[in-house]
């Protein structure tokens, strides 16, 4: 495993203090530092010098750090290489946006030294994993026709432990992510929502007052009658409570959704909990609805749900949650595929999620899209370690095996997969109530 005398990071940040903060923190660690002040010079530099991890900087002049990452994992000889993103954007969205492009971690701004030499350990020592596990890999292929089985024991316990890995992590990371947003959004919406009321009331106050100073004194001064023209007075009295109940509104949604998060979030614990299934499902949906909605170039996809009632169920909901958000991800991806490749043109897109009882024993979840279905092949290893038909850089190949290994070995379930060429794919979910 590199030690730090041997790992090599990349910082990419225009700013003088920001590059010294880190510098000053990584080379005392004994680690060797590159700089590069903006996306030009950071993609050469990658592909040139070949880095451990790359730090870069989100707001930069000229090419800014999401497209430097996209370029990163487009080019073959860089696409390898951990990204961490250091920015001082704490919004949900531009997070989940550097995720998809595939980078590792989000270091905010501004830096705690202990905290950034923390997560690069982490992302180098997994990085390093892959490497030797790719390595072995090679090396037991070679000896395949004399090892077959011996290779076959060590491939599946070594890609067993690099699941668990990928797994407490990205649970951890997202789950630290999302629940700290939600916090730091919740409390100026209290206080929103607080004062929005006695606001209300105060300008009813301030409007009576107002109509019967005009009832009684019909013929104000002409000072008092040029301001009330100047500032359209009637307009005003009339407009402002529907800007207040606007308001309210908009609080009141930004309040689902910190509710929506918190239920995403929701650490486990070391004993099932009952939980409304559908909360997951609606919190997931909207973790993921920046993908839903219509681009310029790209039809809206619609979700159509059919809950049926339910009671709550013991489960680890935050790791429910993980499989939800993979099943629907790839279904995302698959109907983005083929639009992007035209393939659509008889259909719009649509994902359907069904929830029913089955029996007294067991719920069942599916999710299906109309997108263009898998081939018996993929079907065969779909849950397979490492298997993956996504692009290099789009997909580690650890999604479903995560989730039939959440739904199976977690919860005494079943994960199981229906497709037909051409026309679409369901996921069926199936948990014990009890």
């Amino acid at each position: 495993m590199n030690s730090p005398q041997t790992s090599k990071i990349l910082i990419v940040d225009d700013s003088r203090t920001n590059v010294e903060v880190l510098s000053d923190a990584l080379t005392h660690a004994g680690y060797m530092i590159e700089i590069a002040q903006d996306g030009k010079s950071a993609l050469q530099q990658a592909q040139e010098k070949q880095p451990d991890l790359i730090l870069l900087d989100v707001q930069m002049p000229g090419i800014d750090g999401f497209e430097t990452c996209h370029q990163l994992k487009k080019n073959r000889e860089t696409q390898n290489i951990p990204v961490i993103f250091t920015t001082a954007m704490t919004d949900i969205t531009n997070k989940v946006k550097g995720l998809n492009l595939g980078a590792v971690d989000y270091i905010i701004k501004p830096f705690q030294p202990e905290e950034v030499l923390a997560r690069v350990k982490v992302h180098l020592q997994l990085r390093q994993m892959t490497k030797t596990l790719a390595q072995q890999n090679i090396q037991l292929q070679e000896f395949k026709e004399a090892l077959e089985q011996k290779v076959a024991e060590r491939t599946v316990e070594l890609q067993n432990a690099q699941v668990q890995l990928v797994q407490q992590e990205k649970l951890s990371t997202l789950g630290q992510l999302v629940a700290g947003v939600a916090h730091e959004v919740n409390n100026p919406l209290t206080f929103l929502v607080n004062n929005l009321s006695p606001a209300r009331e105060y300008i009813a106050d301030i409007t009576k007052v107002l109509h019967l100073y005009q009832q009684h004194y019909p013929d104000p001064d002409s000072e008092i009658e040029e301001v009330c023209d100047a500032v359209d007075l009637e307009f005003a009295l009339e407009d402002l409570p529907k800007i207040l109940n606007s308001m309210r509104l908009g609080t009141e949604r930004i309040r689902d959704i910190t509710v929506s998060l918190r239920n995403f979030s929701r650490s486990d614990t070391d004993k099932k909990i009952a939980v409304d299934i559908h909360e997951g499902l609606d919190s997931t949906l909207l973790i993921l609805r920046h993908r839903l909605k219509a681009f310029s170039d790209r039809a809206e996809i619609e979700v159509r749900r059919n809950y049926n009632q339910l009671p709550k169920i013991k489960c680890y909901p935050g790791q429910l949650n993980q499989v939800f958000t993979n099943i629907l991800s790839n279904a995302i991806d698959v109907l983005e595929e083929a639009l992007e490749a035209e393939r659509m043109t008889d259909r719009a897109p649509e994902i359907r999620i069904c929830t029913e009882k089955m029996g007294e024993q067991f719920v069942t979840i599916r999710i299906t899209d109309n997108g263009l279905g898998m081939t018996e092949h993929t079907q065969k290893h779909l849950f397979e370690p490492m298997f993956t038909t996504k692009a290099i850089g789009k997909g580690t190949g650890l999604g479903l095996s995560i989730s039939q290994q959440i739904v199976e070995e977690k919860h005494g379930g079943e994960l199981t997969c229906y497709s037909v060429l051409g026309q679409g794919t369901e996921f069926v979910i199936k948990i014990p109530m009890n």
